[in-house]
């Protein structure tokens, strides 16, 4: 896509904003056919993916003055239409399910040995994070129950990446060696 083009694409957003039928037109024509080609490969029906359309653009026409431009207009449509396939893809199977369906899911939950195995560990666990130092425990807080990347945890610390890396092998270490101690074995149950 040319540059023009992505401009282009922002002002016919700026006048469908405004309630410009034209630039709806013009917008649709123009990128109709990724919307429903992307559709189709996620949801695999083509009734679907034209349902999808519909939806995606009207959806574009209501919201047209909240787009922020953060992105290009064709990622802002292959967004919605992503997140209304998935919409349709749960809905469909939610639908779809019948009783011998259902009769035939497995169970997989723990059994009640496996349930107090998991709680001992887990106090295990808690128990021996507040045998590391409080920089080491505050990055494996970060990285394993905030589920923060090594790069926002630097940004959120105020330490270097590296420095990330090097208390999270340290933590890793230490941890594995308290563990031990207490008599955990690796994995979980």
């Amino acid at each position: 896509m040319s540059v023009t083009q992505a401009a282009s694409d922002e002002v016919l957003i700026a006048r469908i904003a405004q309630g410009d039928r034209l630039a709806m037109q013009v917008l649709y024509g123009r990128h109709h056919v990724r919307v429903y080609r992307f559709g189709l490969r996620l949801v695999r029906d083509e009734q679907a993916a034209e349902d999808l359309i519909s939806e995606v653009f009207l959806d574009v026409w209501r919201q047209a003055g909240k787009f922020e431009g953060r992105s290009a207009v064709s990622t802002w449509l292959l967004a919605i239409t992503r997140f209304k396939a998935l919409s349709a893809l749960r809905r469909r199977k939610d639908f779809e399910l019948d009783e011998d369906a259902a009769n035939a899911i497995e169970d997989s939950s723990d059994n009640p040995e496996t349930v107090v195995q998991k709680k001992d560990t887990s106090e295990a666990l808690r128990e021996c994070l507040t045998g590391l130092s409080p920089d080491h425990r505050e990055i494996v807080d970060l990285v394993y129950y905030h589920e923060k990347s090594v790069e926002e945890v630097a940004e959120i610390v105020g330490i270097p990446e590296n420095t990330v890396k090097t208390r999270l092998f340290y933590a890793r270490k230490k941890l594995a060696e308290l563990l031990k101690a207490a008599g955990v074995e690796r994995g979980w149950p």
